[in-house]
């Protein structure tokens, strides 16, 4: 090959390069309504401009109400944790939509950070329905639906969202189980069970609010046995981020029904990884993947940057712990999540193709 030659096949190989790389780079943002009251936020490619918008977590260059463009045909749904918006996990929405994903957010019903008034197990029994009730939402609009074949949808939930991405892998969970893991665990794992409603400090006021956690636990949840499940079979792969576990049948994640993935923070103090994440991977390996563990991440780390000067009892559990290096840790693990999605979400969708409706049982 001539010197001329060679210059001119390695331009139209950068310019290739480029268009690839840049072909999904906007990121466009619109709500959709899922029922009379759940927002649902969704990102996805556009070729519009977009512009400094000023939400929670940070401010952000995307393109609202833009016109979509066709992307590689995938939705993933994103499960936000309790007191959460769509907006906590904007940098990994981005990290998709730039390899071409559409991202649908639902903001869960009285467990936002709107209404926070119902967390806990009658959000966790709701949560995954909400799930399926995007891809409804999704599935129902005209701009989106011919772009996306929903026959294989993917699901990442971190936290209380994390919860809701084990039940749509075929978890099976109840309130008294909940209760049991309370009553057996209270010091160790205390505010797994009652929230950021206080926390212990080593005072002499611990035990009374020991003592009235648990009776409150016993009233609520203790005679609920029945076991939640939930089943959407357009869900074939999951991420859950440091989920809420403990009151999980590991069992019926021995062989979950999606692809599973689970993501661990060593220093995760709120939902500590030996009474939740890790009691599922015991029970799914090798049928599910370790995709991350972050050794010095905390409970917040797979958030998107956290807002600064975090106080009190929400900073103490969500903060990033001395010595976790966010710039470069959480990049990775990001790529590795859409990795994951490329893996397990069927490729080669052609944007006229079917859509399909829900399919839930």
């Amino acid at each position: 090959m001539t010197r001329m030659k060679w210059k001119g096949a390695l331009a139209a190989l950068m310019a290739g390069w480029m268009v690839c790389a840049g072909a999904w780079a906007g990121v466009g943002q619109t709500e959709l309504w899922a029922g009379d009251e759940n927002p649902v936020t969704l990102f996805y490619p556009t070729d519009a401009a977009g512009r400094p918008e000023r939400r929670l977590f940070g401010s952000f260059e995307i393109a609202v109400d833009a016109p979509p463009r066709a992307g590689n045909g995938r939705l993933v749904v994103i499960s936000h944790g309790s007191g959460g918006s769509p907006w906590v996990h904007f940098t990994l929405a981005r990290s998709l939509v730039e390899a071409g994903y559409v991202v649908a957010s639902p903001r869960h019903h009285a467990d936002n950070y709107r209404n926070d008034s119902k967390p806990g197990p009658e959000s966790w029994t709701r949560r995954p329905a909400e799930v399926s009730d995007a891809i409804d939402a999704v599935a129902a609009d005209a701009r989106f639906a011919p772009l996306l074949d929903l026959r294989q949808v993917g699901a990442y939930g971190m936290s209380a969202g994390g919860h809701t991405a084990l039940s749509l892998a075929g978890g099976r969970w109840s309130p008294a189980l909940f209760y049991r893991h309370c009553e057996a665990n209270l010091a160790e794992d205390f505010n797994a069970c009652v929230g950021l409603a206080t926390r212990l400090t080593g005072g002499w006021a611990d035990g009374l609010k020991k003592w009235v956690a648990t009776r409150v636990l016993h009233a609520y949840f203790a005679g609920d046995q029945q076991l939640r499940e939930h089943h959407d079979p357009r869900i074939t792969a999951v991420v859950a981020a440091v989920p809420a576990a403990a009151d999980f049948d590991p069992a019926s994640l021995a062989q979950p029904s999606a692809a599973l993935a689970l993501l661990t923070a060593r220093e995760d103090t709120w939902l500590h990884p030996r009474f939740h994440a890790d009691r599922i991977l015991a029970a799914c390996l090798p049928r599910c993947e370790l995709l991350a563990e972050l050794k010095t991440g905390g409970h917040g780390a797979y958030l998107s940057p956290l807002p600064p000067g975090l106080t009190g009892l929400v900073g103490q559990l969500i903060n990033d712990p001395p010595g976790f290096d966010r710039a470069t840790e959480v990049p990775a693990v990001e790529a590795r999540i859409v990795d994951f999605f490329d893996r397990k979400l069927r490729a080669g969708f052609r944007a006229d193709g079917p859509s399909a409706a829900r399919g839930k049982d």
